[in-house]
């Protein structure tokens, strides 16, 4: 076989599996459950309750969650220039609550803002891939 003969020979079949994998599913492998394991599905609506909830949970919270604190701040410094040793544990609970009650809080935002950012870059997405199918059949019907 010549070289020419061979390189025709390997374009020819190079063609046939490109096609064969353009036009079809890749074959479900062994235990698969079928198009219950299907790629991710986004859902705008769920993203966007998510979110919303996310963000009503740390306005909530930012306002009711602080009530106590001052005011646990206020008692522990009384009690430690009294002299009483409870002073200095309230002040460690004070200090713990208010590093917890920060960390929770910037946790609601995060997922408030991640779930938001999600929802605009699917839709963003979803206009560039429509865009791009658009091109492709209009270049579809120039190759008919």
């Amino acid at each position: 076989m010549t070289f020419d003969s061979e390189w025709a020979a390997l374009r020819a079949e190079s063609t046939q599996r490109v096609n064969m994998r353009l036009n079809s599913t890749p074959a479900e492998p062994a235990g698969s459950s079928g198009p219950a394991s299907a790629d991710l599905a986004v859902n705008q609506d769920d993203l966007g309750a998510v979110g919303h909830e996310a963000y009503e949970l740390r306005t909530r919270l930012s306002k009711d969650g602080d009530h106590a604190r001052p005011t646990t701040f206020d008692a522990a410094i009384a009690l430690t220039n009294g002299n009483f040793a409870s002073g200095s544990g309230l002040l460690k609970v004070h200090d713990r609550w208010n590093t917890h009650f920060k960390t929770l809080l910037d946790a609601c935002a995060q997922i408030s803002n991640h779930l938001n950012y999600t929802k605009s870059s699917q839709q963003q997405e979803d206009v560039r891939i429509g865009g791009d199918l658009i091109s492709v059949s209009k270049l579809n019907a120039y190759l008919k």
